[in-house]
């Protein structure tokens, strides 16, 4: 009798097992592909969620494998006031599409730093950060003083842009003038306040050399210039920076170039600053009359070193072609040539997102190839055109120019076919999000 009833007991035991196995699990994916994670939730899920420990486990194995199950993959993006954060959220759709990826799980964070620490970590698979953070986290210097990031990009992005304003009547031409000036640098440990002492430091200026040092945000930068208490405000964003049109509708300013041995000075000890020029006469770009030459950090995409070289590859090849599409809802992804994702980068490429670039490259010189073959059977056929009889060569002109012609009449009855409509055209607010403070 006791042994029947040791065996009824383990098997209602197992039962209850099965059913707290099979519970929880549906309602506890559909509430994760449902609600969006606030910062405060990106902390708590950085304690170890089974989400990200499931994710985590998916998209890594071994360097250089290929060939596994499709994975999770929870991306790091910033604010979400800034653009990273609606960048992940376009990026979300076109990832998704890959047969290699199960899905993608989109959390607002702190941020750069943030997101290369939840990589390391094994929280996030995927992140934007800024180059300078992500060039001290390879390093292992500064915030990662060492503790180097194991981690490998898959694009470049767009650049932040080190804009200097100064108010018309304030006589500064230079980063130099800014000597005895009240300036303001952007909020303690901002981005903006780094550019700005890097950039001063570059010009052999500090702040003691500045007559007033305003560690003001952007829309306070404004106001301040505006009511004539700052003469010039250092800014880091995307082109244009809303606040700084804004400012230009109520203030006369002038823009002050990072340029000549500032510049070079900031690029020879920063590799992560690149030159950068606002055009003139670009009505999206401020409609400057001249050019104004200054430096920029670009943002990129980055992964763990860890991540399959197969799930890279397409990623990469899927954000080109996203890039490519003419499909693009986020301004600031507007802000660059895609032909330029895999250069100049202070973190190396991911292999896999390497092998993607390579074959994108054998693509185009394959096609230069094929144009110049074009190109020589044309000429061989104006060598033989030229040696016909002069009636000879006019009917074939004439034919020719018969083929031709369709084309050009389309273009011409059909002439919003050559209006870009993309340029400026995303006026719900995301391109207005780039020029959020960077989020470093």
């Amino acid at each position: 009798m006791m042994l029947r009833t040791g065996m009824l007991v383990a098997a209602l035991g197992l039962s209850g097992a099965l059913l707290v196995g099979c519970g929880d699990d549906s309602d506890d994916q559909a509430k994760s592909e449902t609600q969006e994670p606030s910062s405060s939730q990106q902390e708590t899920q950085s304690s170890g969620s089974d989400s990200q420990e499931m994710a985590a486990s998916d998209s890594s194995g071994s360097e250089g494998s290929s060939g596994g199950e499709p994975v999770n993959l929870i991306f790091g993006t910033g604010g979400t006031g800034g653009s990273y954060y609606p960048i992940g959220g376009a990026l979300k759709s076109v990832f998704e599409q890959s047969d290699l990826v199960n899905g993608v799980q989109v959390v607002s964070t702190g941020a750069s730093v943030q997101n290369i620490n939840n990589i390391t970590d094994g929280l996030n698979q995927v992140a934007i950060v800024m180059s300078d953070v992500a060039y001290d986290a390879v390093k292992g210097q500064n915030q990662f003083d060492g503790q180097p990031a194991d981690i490998e990009t898959i694009a470049g992005m767009y650049p932040n842009v080190v804009q200097v304003v100064a108010t018309a009547d304030s006589d500064i031409h230079s980063i130099a003038d800014l000597k005895g000036k009240r300036v303001g640098v952007g909020k303690v440990g901002s981005g903006v306040e780094q550019s700005a002492a890097k950039v001063l430091e570059s010009a052999g200026l500090s702040y003691d050399d500045l007559a007033q040092v305003s560690h003001t945000g952007y829309a306070d930068s404004v106001t301040e210039m505006s009511n004539g208490n700052l003469d010039a405000a250092f800014f880091t964003s995307g082109v244009p920076n809303s606040s700084i049109t804004g400012l230009m509708q109520s203030t006369d300013i002038t823009f002050v170039p990072v340029s000549g041995d500032v510049a070079s000075k900031l690029l020879e000890k920063y590799p992560y600053y690149e030159n950068y020029e606002i055009p003139a006469g670009a009505p999206e770009r401020y409609n400057l009359g001249d050019a104004v030459d200054t430096v920029a950090i670009r943002n990129i995409l980055i992964v763990p070193s860890s991540m399959r070289d197969d799930v890279a590859e397409d990623l990469a090849k899927r954000f080109h072609d996203y890039l490519e599409s003419g499909n693009v809802s986020v301004g600031a992804l507007k802000q660059f040539d895609p032909a330029t994702m895999d250069q100049n980068l202070v973190v190396p490429l991911h292999p896999g997102a390497e092998a993607y670039y390579e074959t994108l490259a054998g693509s185009a010189d394959a096609k230069s190839g094929d144009a110049a073959a074009t190109t020589g059977d044309n000429s061989d056929l104006s060598e033989e055109t030229a040696s016909m009889p002069a009636n000879e060569q006019a009917a074939t002109t004439e034919a020719d120019g018969a083929e031709s012609e369709p084309a050009k009449q389309t273009s011409a009855e059909t002439p919003e076919d050559n209006i870009d409509t993309t340029e400026g055209s995303d006026t719900s607010g995301s391109e207005n999000a780039q020029d959020k403070e960077p989020q470093s």
